[in-house]
């Protein structure tokens, strides 16, 4: 979503689902995994509003709907295709919004090639490298930005860091505008290619390649598209159904191209919710835990030999929208980092920050523990050895360490799997040959300390602590403050030039209580920033002269006034339905992103209806129900000035103000690994041949060479797919150590249809052994119609459903169902492939010990 409209994050709010007139749930069980949120949905459709679900599984979330589609796991780019063909050959697109809002009429370099032109490909492709040099996906005239600090080709640049990652608040960079075609007729403007692009994807491909009747399809489509218009939305709805794939990025282009085209981004009752997991999941992205981001989605930058604060900000910022104002961002997050030592002659201790050399994803990690190259881990929050594909390879990467960290709130199978991990019960792993020193730290809940959440919609909300946390359990905050206190004291007297960094720290967060537990909200008020008259409260006070400090610009405004926003705790009967008074929503309080586009180019609303944001003229601002995602005074007829920059270079009439060229876009010229469109690709692991293309596969994807991560063959030929139970959370940590969770779901268990428990002789209540090139696990069989098989170039595909929870501790234990899955990646942002596999299965438990891997070894 950040490539095609600016911003990675949820472009609407869970209760503006209640306005829609239909809601398409795709890659998400919504009522189970976010049964919270699901009230809107419910409310929708109390008003009359159309909800389907498309699924591989029938649902609780799919027993509420109108409309279940089942449809083969991996298929979701046929199918979202299917229904962007059904616009544009129909002429159901809203063509003013489009023309007016998305980059529709730019037109393209004439050498580039689409995927129909080369059999599954796009210009630019280098197959002996396995990854594409993009220059000619830009539009004619124009280039893309280089990478932050980075030199090399376009496409080697793609290859090294995950960029999809970075537009998470900015899109991709483009240098100038685009020339245009506002008639739509000229054959290299986005609006034809995408219709070439889309062409083969008709009905009859929809049921060939998804297993989804032509008939079910078209009620879809035909929902979707009447629903969405001048007078009416549609709402899109996805999670990590949608993102745990070789083309997980690619998935949600083809959702924000819909969206798009059906002129339902920005407006009330439309938009895409991109849900996020748990608590704070949204926040561990934009204040990250990943290796190629700074807060804020600033790059982190590359290793490149001289490189400067002015070229890392030369090289990625934009001239135009708001990410032109990169280095204020930038500045004042150096000036968080390292205060009074961040100086103009000292490029604001630029040369502080560490330096990418390539991929350091998590798998990657795993890949160098093997190696011996990663002497040490911490584990914070995360149970690898059952939460991660390929738990063998998790577990073989804990045992060659030195040391490792963990801290949880049960001893978890990521902190035991020396003793009783299943390559111990095989004999792989001997405990005395382990050599990893383990320490385990006892971690607070989130009931036991204070601190905030950033929620699915980006939403900010301040939890007070209830209860001290017992014995030495302590937080995060505690843990890392006096780890880095310990740290500084004892490099206090070094001279060595690579230990400055760390002594010039900016460490001094005020403490209280026995245990000198920081205070959080001192440490949300240094996220919030500071300017000399105190507390800022908005992004655009950011300044790169030094005189502001901030440690996550998109958050600038939560502490506003000296005030915790993030606690703001409103009622509803004080305020307007989209509650701005409850938490704070990054960017500047916004709930709809973009909604400067619910206003028609003049800046009046589409309609009464659908009214949001509109232009006051008598007062000279816009205004409405939401902050207006806009500049507050720029009129509709403001047309930027040649040589003008940033956001003065963007027109009144450009609503996605954190693009270069203020639209969102239909064809993506730069930002994305694998292609500018989205193109049917099967899994790695699939059944069946690509039927539109000879190319297979994401020609891009990451793939982990090793003996323990094979990849499957045609010898394993059912489908299975992972995933949650609303009775237990995530690897099981919080949950199997539950007696009333654990009796809600005892065992570990694998849904299948009556016809495969036919074909191959499962009994319900049985035991079922289900197996892969990696290993093979066991798991009690429920024969059920929620896996219903579908038919796929005219052969049956049966699919299997694996809950992904179980593991060795706990009070309900259980083989874990991503020790099946290998490690294969999306190459934009390097997440694994746990939505569509391969495998077999057959009646009985799985064989102990050396047996198991004798069997695995005879289906390799």
């Amino acid at each position: 979503m950040g490539t095609s409209f600016g911003r990675g994050g949820a472009t609407t709010f869970q209760q503006d689902l209640a306005n829609a007139d239909c809601i398409l749930i795709q890659g998400s069980n919504m009522a189970e995994c976010h049964p919270v949120g699901f009230q809107w949905v419910m409310e929708a459709k109390a008003r009359g509003a159309r909800i389907i679900h498309v699924d591989p599984r029938f649902t609780r979330t799919s027993a509420v709907c109108d409309q279940h589609v089942p449809l083969r796991a991996g298929t979701d780019i046929a199918f979202l295709g299917g229904l962007i063909a059904y616009v544009l050959n129909n002429g159901k697109d809203f063509r003013e919004y489009v023309l007016a809002y998305t980059n529709a009429a730019a037109i393209l370099r004439e050498d580039f090639a689409d995927t129909e032109d080369l059999d599954g490909l796009f210009s630019g492709y280098e197959p002996e490298r396995r990854f594409y040099n993009v220059e000619s996906w830009a539009y004619e005239d124009t280039e893309a930005a280089a990478a932050a600090g980075r030199r090399e080709s376009p496409g080697e640049h793609h290859k090294a860091t995950a960029r999809a990652e970075k537009y998470g608040s900015g899109g991709a960079t483009m240098r100038v505008k685009p020339k245009l075609d506002e008639t739509l007729t000229h054959p290299r403007c986005v609006y034809q290619v995408l219709k070439r692009h889309f062409a083969r994807y008709t009905p009859e491909l929809v049921e060939e390649v998804c297993g989804v009747p032509k008939e079910e399809f078209l009620k879809v489509a035909e929902a979707v598209t009447e629903n969405s218009g001048r007078e009416r939305t549609t709402a899109l709805v996805y999670s990590v159904g949608w993102t745990q794939h070789t083309v997980g990025a690619q998935n949600i282009r083809a959702g924000a191209i819909l969206q798009a085209l059906l002129g339902n981004i920005g407006r009330p009752g439309g938009g895409i919710l991109a849900l996020r997991g748990h608590a704070s999941i949204q926040g561990s992205t934009d204040i990250p835990t990943l290796f190629n981001l700074l807060p804020g989605y600033i790059p982190m930058p590359s290793a490149h030999e001289h490189l400067d604060l002015d070229t890392f900000v030369e090289a990625d910022a934009g001239r135009t929208g708001f990410w032109g104002n990169m280095r204020s961002y930038t500045v004042s997050l150096l000036k968080a980092y390292w205060g009074e030592h961040a100086r103009p002659d000292n490029d604001f201790c630029f040369d502080h920050l560490p330096r990418m050399t390539g991929d350091h994803g998590t798998y990657s990690t795993v890949m160098n523990q093997i190696a011996g190259e990663c002497k040490g881990y911490f584990l914070v929050g995360e149970n690898p050895a059952v939460g991660s594909a390929n738990g063998k390879m998790q577990r073989l990467g804990l045992a060659n360490l030195d040391w490792l960290v963990v801290r949880d709130l049960q001893l978890i199978e990521s902190a035991t799997f020396w003793r009783d991990g299943p390559e111990i019960e095989t004999g792989e792993l001997r405990t005395e040959e382990i050599g990893t020193e383990v320490f385990f730290v006892p971690a607070a809940a989130h009931t036991e300390k204070d601190g905030s959440f950033t929620n699915t919609q980006r939403l900010l909300q301040w939890h007070h602590k209830a209860v001290e946390p017992p014995g030495a359990a302590r937080s995060e905050l505690w843990f890392y403050y006096h780890l880095g206190r310990i740290i500084r004291e004892k490099l206090a007297g070094s001279t060595d030039p690579r230990d400055l960094p760390v002594r010039q720290l900016a460490w001094d967060y005020p403490t209280h209580g026995e245990t000198a537990e920081p205070s959080a909200e001192a440490v949300l008020a240094e996220i919030n920033g500071y300017g000399p008259d105190g507390p800022l409260s908005s992004y655009t006070q950011l300044a790169d002269d030094g005189s502001t400090s901030c440690g996550c610009w998109i958050y600038c405004g939560v502490y506003a006034g000296g005030r915790n926003q993030a606690a703001n705790r409103q009622p509803g009967s004080e305020q307007n339905w989209v509650a701005p008074g409850w938490g704070w929503a990054w960017p500047a309080n916004r709930r709809i992103l973009y909604n400067r586009a619910s206003a028609d180019p003049d800046g009046k609303p589409w309609s009464e209806r659908k009214r949001y944001v509109w232009w006051d003229g008598a007062d000279g601002r816009w205004t409405g129900a939401d902050v207006p995602d806009f500049e507050p005074a720029k009129p509709p007829d403001y047309r930027p000035p040649k040589g003008a920059e940033a956001q003065d270079a963007l027109a009144g009439v450009d609503p996605f103000i954190m693009q270069s060229d203020g639209k969102a876009w239909l064809f993506a010229p730069a930002g994305l690994t694998d292609g500018p469109l989205p193109t049917h690709y099967e899994p790695y692991e699939s059944p069946v041949d690509n039927p539109l293309y000879r190319q297979r596969e994401n020609p891009a994807l990451e793939t982990y060479r090793h003996a323990g991560n094979p990849y499957n063959d045609r010898r394993f030929p059912y489908v299975f797919t992972t995933y949650r139970l609303t009775e237990h959370h995530t690897a099981g940590g919080m949950s199997r150590t539950l007696p009333y969770l654990s009796e809600l779901q005892p065992e570990f268990f694998c849904e299948v249809s009556p016809e495969l428990a036919a074909e191959r002789g499962l009994r319900h209540g049985g035991w079922a052994t289900i197996i892969t090139a990696r290993t093979a696990v066991e798991a009690r069989v429920l024969i059920t119609d929620r896996m219903a098989p579908l038919r796929v170039k005219g052969k049956v595909i049966h699919q299997i459903g694996l809950p992904y929870h179980w593991g060795r501790r706990g009070l309900s234990t259980g083989d874990s169902a991503n020790d099946l899955l290998s490690m294969v990646l999306d190459p934009n942002v390097h997440i694994q492939e746990a939505k569509a596999a391969t495998c077999d299965i057959r009646p009985g438990r799985r064989p102990q010990g050396a047996a198991l891997l004798r069997l695995v070894e005879q289906y390799r």
